[in-house]
């Protein structure tokens, strides 16, 4: 279940509610089912994946992947996996917990674990929403935002993309002026 925390410590945890919060930014986040096969929640429940397993994960769910394929022209999709044993896991995530904005659309389906996004909405006010599995995220081209995992640091999350070349972080220099009280989630 989505939490949206805003400024002034409210907490929305409808989705609708989020999504209407989030409307400004013309962010969209839905619930999409991962399914019941034993043999993907034995696969989601591992730390660590070798390619092929991601692989037998992004085909079990690309049912998605060809739903986008259709409707919005996305090209591509991978399954990153981050947990504490990853080495330079920190460093890694350094590249995205500053205010930042990307050339196209961010999209992500988190299969596993959970991460924070927060967004500067247009007055100027900061918003954190934690994304929890079952949770379909898509942040417009342009968006300010920023990202960085739960105290439980992991997360499985298949991002599509529309283009070869990832998402590039172009910085803002903008400073997140909330972040350690909207982390009291």
């Amino acid at each position: 279940m989505a939490i949206l925390q805003m400024e002034d410590g409210t907490q929305y945890t409808d989705l609708q509610d989020i999504s209407r919060e989030l409307a400004p930014l013309n962010i969209q986040l839905n619930r999409w089912v991962v399914g019941e096969s034993q043999q993907l929640r034995q696969l989601l429940a591992q730390d660590s994946l070798h390619e092929e397993e991601k692989e037998q994960i992004l085909k079990s769910l690309d049912r998605y992947f060809e739903q986008l394929q259709q409707t919005a022209g996305y090209q591509t999709r991978d399954l990153i996996v981050l947990h504490p044993g990853i080495p330079n896991l920190d460093a890694m995530l350094t590249k995205f917990d500053k205010i930042h904005t990307h050339s196209e659309d961010e999209v992500r389906y988190i299969v596993d674990g959970e991460g924070i996004f927060g967004f500067v909405r247009p007055d100027g006010s900061q918003v954190e929403l934690t994304v929890q599995p079952e949770e379909y995220i898509n942040v417009p081209a342009g968006t300010e935002h920023w990202f960085y995992l739960t105290p439980a640091r992991r997360i499985k999350a298949v991002r599509y993309f529309t283009g070869s070349e990832g998402w590039t972080p172009e910085y803002t220099g903008r400073e997140i002026r909330t972040r350690q009280a909207l982390t009291q989630v």
